[in-house]
Parts: structure tokens; C-alpha cells; sequence
């Protein structure tokens, strides 16, 4: 993915808005800082609230626009409060498209500005779609392609239909391919990506589109070692932001362009209390390997990129694929 610099095309002086309220409050001294990880669709930005003008922050974040310099009456993306650096996704992007960006802080005195940034959108050449017909954006990290969004097919490679399973026992003692959508919610499963047992992943009839595969447990290994090992990893992989993950997301950057969701996972072992059930989702990203009981995972309290050796056949994970050599 060519990823195009941010110019700055505008300073705003911070403190344009707004005025004194008492001899102690000013509005906030903010920066903006550069545009990161464009898709086609979203792009990771965000600030630095270098000083609180004498007042506690009620109000950070990113407002952006495709039409002119971006106001607080364009589109805003919110982030915590707080002084000190902040990133945040900006996401529902058009593709090949410019768009203006810039960070803003507010306290009692009123709304500070940091400089606008322009970038532009990938065109999204390098989509690849599968058998369903859902579309996928790609991102190269390092020498590998991965898809950008979590898997969502529900038939495999040869057209037969992989198995919907949303009873809890059905689920559980499945011995073949299946897939759900978290809480059985189907809007879930468009935004978060389906949940798969490693049935599905193993089956000769593949479930990734042709040219694509499941990665495998030295391909995750690969990617964590290009961003840097596993304890800063995950941070590199997570969207930045809370618009799907809860607070705090710890050092998520998304600089890969990965854009990891937490989609959540199936628990899948019988008989053990809470069997069947869904959990973590806004918390928890897991995605399955294709070396059998092997997963990696994410979590909105971390940064390290976890590696799990003792997954269940039968538990519901994510899935994402790697491009073929």
C-alpha cells in the first residue's frame, strides 16, 4: 500500500476559538500529528494537547472533512480527555479521496486548534473478494499482504456451504467446519468479521480466496517479528481508537495498517460451565493459525501480541488471510 505524506496546508493558531474566561483559563495548546496507516477506507490520526490552558480538558480529538478546512461542525472523532498525546481511527472514508484533518481540545475558556493535515485515501486497487462476494482491502507489512478485515465468508472455496451453528451444545460438539457471528448477531458479524472453529480452517476445501490462505503459525510469527516482537506488537496491529475497542486500547497505534477489531471469541469446550458462550468482544481479538490448536490474539489492556499454543478445535476465533507467494 502506497501510503501518500501529509501536508500541512494550513496553521490555525491554537486558541483561534473561544475566549478567556477568567485572568487563570486559556483554550488548550494543541498539535496535530501525522496521518498514518491509509486504506481506502480509514486512516489512523490524532494529536498532542500540550498544554491544558489552565483548565481540565473536557473535550480531544480529530474533526475532518473532503470539502474544505474542517470546523467542529464537520465530522469529529473523539478520543479521552487529558492532556498529552491521543490517536484515533477515522473511519466510513471514500477511496482515492482527499480529506482535511485537524486536532482539537476544549476546557471552560473554549476550543484550540493544532494545523490541518491533508491526505488521500488508497484507491484500493489491491482488494481482493471471495466466494460470497465480500471485498476485503489488503495492506503489505513487511514482505507479506494480509487482509485488512477479518474473514466474513460463509461458503467454501468450492461453493458448498460451511455450516451456520448458534446453539451452544450444536456448537460445542460440532466436529466439522462451522461458523457463527458473535451473540448470533449478524450486524456483528459484518463489522467484526465471523467467527470460525479450526474445522473450518483445516478443511481441504479451504476457506480463503483463491491466491489467499489462512496464515499460518510461522507467518504470525514472521509479522511479529517485523513489528518488533511481541511485547509492542499488538499495539502496531490494533485500530487505534474507541470506536470499537473499549478504553484504554494500550499503545494502539494500528501502524501497520492491520487495523486488528476485537471481535471476541466462542468459548467451544463441552461440559465446562459457560460452555458455547460468547465473550470479550470490544476487548479481545483472536485470530486462528493454520497449524492445528495454535491462535494469536490482542487485548485492549495491552500492547504485547499474544501467541496461544493450547487453543480448542471446537472454540470460535476470528480469521484472517495472507496473500500466496
Amino acid at each position: 500500500m502506497i501510503i501518500l505524506a501529509p501536508v500541512m496546508i494550513l496553521l490555525i493558531a491554537a486558541g483561534v476559538t473561544g475566549c478567556k474566561k477568567d485572568s487563570n483559563t486559556t483554550v488548550p495548546v494543541v498539535t496535530t500529528t501525522a496521518v498514518t496507516a491509509i486504506g481506502t477506507d480509514r486512516a489512523t490520526g490524532g494529536g498532542t494537547v500540550s498544554s491544558d490552558g489552565g483548565g481540565a480538558i473536557t473535550a480531544r480529538g480529530l474533526c475532518w472533512s473532503a470539502e474544505r478546512i474542517p470546523t467542529m461542525s464537520d465530522h469529529l472523532v473523539a478520543g479521552e480527555t487529558g492532556t498529552g498525546p491521543f490517536t484515533l481511527t477515522i473511519g466510513d472514508l471514500i477511496r482515492n479521496t482527499t480529506y482535511y484533518v485537524m486536532a482539537y481540545a476544549t476546557n471552560s475558556a473554549g476550543t484550540g486548534y493544532g494545523e490541518v493535515l491533508s491526505f488521500t485515501t488508497e484507491k484500493g486497487s489491491a482488494a481482493v473478494t471471495d466466494i460470497d462476494g465480500n471485498v476485503y482491502d489488503t495492506v503489505r507489512i513487511g514482505a507479506q499482504t494480509w487482509m485488512v478485515q477479518n474473514l466474513r465468508v460463509t461458503h467454501y472455496r468450492n461453493g458448498d456451504t460451511i455450516p451456520h451453528r448458534k446453539d451452544n451444545t450444536q456448537w460445542c460438539n460440532f466436529i466439522s467446519g462451522a461458523y457463527c457471528n458473535y451473540s448470533n448477531d449478524v450486524d456483528k458479524g459484518a463489522v467484526y468479521g465471523r467467527l470460525y472453529n479450526w474445522y473450518a480452517v483445516n478443511d481441504p476445501r479451504k476457506i480463503a480466496p483463491e491466491g489467499w490462505h489462512v496464515a499460518t503459525d510461522a507467518e504470525w510469527q514472521a509479522l511479529c517479528d517485523y513489528l518488533g516482537g511481541l511485547t509492542v506488537a499488538g499495539g502496531k496491529l490494533k485500530e487505534a481508537g474507541l470506536t470499537h475497542w473499549e478504553t484504554p486500547n494500550t499503545a494502539a497505534s494500528n501502524e501497520s495498517g492491520f487495523t486488528g477489531l476485537p471481535a471476541g471469541t466462542r468459548f467451544g469446550e463441552y461440559g465446562i460451565p459457560g460452555y458455547g458462550t460468547f465473550t470479550r468482544i470490544n476487548k479481545t481479538a483472536e485470530w486462528w493459525t493454520a497449524d492445528e490448536q495454535r491462535s494469536w490474539g490482542i487485548s485492549f489492556d495491552s500492547g504485547e501480541l499474544i501467541h496461544n499454543t493450547d487453543s480448542r478445535w471446537t472454540d470460535g476465533f476470528s480469521v484472517r488471510c495472507i496473500k500466496d507467494n
